[in-house]
C-alpha cells in the first residue's frame, strides 16, 4: 500500500480533440498550423505547480508517518507470528493472526481515506492552475497563428507522432512562469501629486467670508446681596 500525491492529471476540454477530428486536421495540414503540447507536463513543470506539488506533499507528510507507524505495527505482529509457530499455543497464535487481520483491514481503509483527501486536495489546485495554463495556451496559440493545439498527454488523443519541432510545452511553462512573476510583481509605485504652489490661506481669496469675530468676554456677574468676598 503506498500513500502519495499522484502525478498531475489535466482533464484539458479546450484541446482534448476527438480522434477523427484530428485525422481530418492532419489531412487539411497545409492549410493549418498546428501544434502539440503535454498539459500535464507542463503544469507540472511550472514554479506554481512545482510548489503545489512540494506543499501537498508537506501536507501528506504527518498522515503518512502514522499509517507507516501503523504498518509497521502489523509487520512486528506478522514477524512475532512467524517465529513463534513451533512456540506459541492454538490459541496465542489464533489471537495474533486475529489481531493482524483486523490492524490490516483497518490500515487499508486508512489509505484509502487518506488517499481520497489528497487527490481532493490535488484537484482543487489543478482546476486554479489548469484554467491559468489554458488562457496561457490560448494566448500563444492566437499570438503564434496556430489553429490547433493538441493535448498529447491525454488518451482521447493517442497521437502516434509529432514531431519535436511543433511541441510547445516548454514554451508554454515559460510563458506561464513569466506572466505569474510579472502578476505577482507589485506595481512602481506612482509619483505624489505636486502641493499648489502659494496656496491660499483659508478667508483670504477673493469673495472669502469675513473671518468670524470673536465671542465676547461676559461681564462678571454682580455679587449677590450680602454675600461674602
Amino acid at each position: 500500500m503506498i500513500f502519495k500525491v499522484r502525478s498531475f492529471t489535466v482533464k484539458s476540454k479546450l484541446i482534448a480533440w476527438p480522434i477523427a477530428a484530428l485525422i481530418a486536421a492532419v489531412g487539411a495540414q497545409a492549410q493549418q498550423k498546428i501544434a502539440v503540447i503535454n498539459v500535464q507536463v507542463a503544469i507540472a513543470n511550472t514554479k506554481d505547480g512545482q510548489k503545489a506539488a512540494s506543499e501537498l506533499e508537506s501536507k501528506a507528510g504527518p498522515k503518512k508517518k502514522e499509517l507507516d507507524q501503523k504498518q509497521s505495527d502489523i509487520n512486528a505482529l506478522k514477524d512475532q507470528l512467524q517465529k513463534g509457530q513451533n512456540t506459541l499455543s492454538e490459541a496465542t497464535k489464533n489471537e495474533l493472526y486475529k489481531n493482524i487481520q483486523q490492524k490490516t483491514t483497518s490500515l487499508q481503509r486508512d489509505y484509502e481515506d487518506a488517499q481520497a483527501d489528497m487527490d481532493q486536495e490535488q484537484q482543487k489546485i489543478l482546476q486554479v492552475l489548469g484554467q491559468k495554463i489554458m488562457a496561457v495556451i490560448e494566448r500563444y496559440a492566437r499570438d503564434h497563428g496556430y489553429t490547433m493545439v493538441v493535448d498529447v498527454g491525454t488518451a482521447q488523443t493517442p497521437v502516434m507522432y509529432a514531431s519535436p519541432s511543433i511541441d510547445i510545452t516548454k514554451e508554454i511553462i515559460d510563458l506561464y512562469d513569466q506572466s505569474a512573476t510579472a502578476m505577482s510583481s507589485p506595481a512602481p509605485a506612482k509619483s505624489g501629486t505636486p502641493a499648489l504652489a502659494n496656496p491660499t490661506p483659508a478667508g483670504k481669496g477673493p469673495g472669502a467670508a469675513p473671518p468670524a469675530s470673536k465671542p465676547a468676554t461676559p461681564a462678571t456677574p454682580p455679587k449677590p446681596p450680602g454675600g461674602s468676598e
